[in-house]
C-alpha cells in the first residue's frame, strides 16, 4: 500500500503536467518497486525520463528524488526473523534478479538521505541547544545500537566535556539511571526489534523528570512515547540486518548542530581536546611526522 500522504488530491493533480501525472500514478500504484528500485529503474518502469521524477519530487516539496523515496519506505514494515532474512538474501544472490549489492546500495543511499528528509534543520539545533544547556549528558545504546551511541558519545565528547556513556557492565544500568536528575538529558539510540532495557531507560528517565531525546527509527517508535525531542532514521535493508547508514547519518548531523550552537566554548573545549591528543600522540602520522622533523634536526647539527 503506497504512503497515506502521498496520495493526490484533484488539486495536487491538476497542478502535474501530463507527464509529471503519469510518474505519479505510477509510483503510486507501485510502492514497494518505488521504494526499492533506483530512480533511473523507476522511470524505466514508468516510462518516463528520470528527470522527469526529479522534477515530480521538487513539485511535491522534496529537494530530490532520494526524499520522495524515503516515503515509501516508511510504509515498508522491517522482518525482524534474521535467518528469514538472510535466506531471502541468498535467494536473490543465486537467482537472476539485480545484483544484490547494487539493490543493498540503493536502500544505503536511502537511509542516508532519510535523516535530513525526517529531520529538520530546526529539529537539529533544537537538540544540540538542549544538550549543551544540560549539566550531564548520558548516552545509551544497546546491542547493535551500542556503536551508535559510543559515536555520539564520543563525538560530544570532543566538543563538550559533560557527555557521559552509559554501559550495563555487572548490571549497573539502574544504579547509573538512577543519578540522573532533571537538569541531565538521556540520549537513547534504538531501532526495531527495540531493546527492552533501552525502552524501560527511557520510560525510567521520564519518570524521573529527565528529558529524553530519541533517536530512532518511526514515529511509532517506544522510545518517542518517552521523549522530549526525537531524531528519525529509516534503517530499511536488502541484507539480513537493519542499516545503520541513516543512524550514522543522524549522529553525524547532530555533531555538527553542536558544533554550530556550542559557539567560542565548544571551540575552546575542541582546541583542548586536540592538543592533549597531540602531547599523548594519540595519531600515527603526527608521531611520525615529528620523528622526522627530529631526525632531520640531528642530522644537521
Amino acid at each position: 500500500m503506497a504512503p497515506h500522504f502521498f496520495f493526490l488530491s484533484d488539486t495536487d493533480a491538476q497542478a502535474l503536467s501530463p507527464e509529471l501525472l503519469k510518474a505519479a500514478r505510477w509510483l503510486e500504484a507501485h510502492p514497494g518497486q518505488a521504494a526499492m528500485k533506483s530512480m533511473r529503474e523507476c522511470a524505466r518502469q514508468a516510462g518516463v525520463a528520470p528527470a522527469t521524477l526529479t522534477r515530480l519530487a521538487h513539485a511535491l516539496g522534496h529537494s530530490g528524488f532520494e526524499g520522495l523515496k524515503a516515503l515509501f519506505q516508511a510504509g515498508l514494515a522491517p522482518d525482524t526473523n534474521y535467518a528469514a532474512r538472510a535466506h531471502a538474501l541468498q535467494l536473490a544472490a543465486s537467482s537472476d534478479a539485480a545484483d544484490w549489492t547494487e539493490r543493498l546500495s540503493e536502500a544505503q543511499h536511502a537511509n542516508s538521505a532519510s535523516a535530513f528528509v525526517l529531520n529538520s534543520r530546526a529539529d537539529y539545533d533544537a537538540v544540540a541547544s538542549t544538550l549543551l544547556r544540560a549539566d550531564k549528558v548520558y548516552f545509551l545504546g544497546m546491542r547493535a545500537s551500542f556503536g551508535l551511541a559510543f559515536h555520539l558519545h564520543y563525538s560530544f565528547g570532543l566538543l563538550a566535556p559533560h557527555g557521559v556513556l552509559l554501559q550495563d557492565l555487572g548490571g549497573t544500568l539502574a544504579d547509573q539511571l538512577v543519578r540522573m536528575g532533571e537538569q541531565d538529558v538521556l540520549v537513547v539510540v534504538s531501532l526495531a526489534p527495540y531493546t527492552r532495557q533501552s525502552v524501560w531507560a527511557a520510560e525510567q528517565a521520564k519518570a524521573q523528570g529527565v528529558p529524553v531525546v530519541a533517536v530512532t527509527d518511526s514515529t511509532l517508535s517506544p522510545l518517542v512515547q518517552a521523549a522530549q525531542h526525537k531524531l528519525l532514521f529509516r534503517a530499511q535493508s536488502t541484507s539480513f540486518f537493519q542499516s545503520m547508514v541513516g543512524a550514522l547519518a543522524v549522529a553525524e548531523g547532530l555533531a555538527a548542530a553542536v558544533a554550530v550552537q556550542g559557539g567560542s566554548k565548544v571551540l575552546m573545549h575542541l582546541q583542548t581536546v586536540q592538543q592533549q591528543l597531540d602531547k599523548q600522540g594519540a595519531y600515527w602520522e603526527k608521531i611520525n611526522r615529528s620523528r622526522n622533523i627530529q631526525s632531520t634536526e640531528s642530522r644537521s647539527k
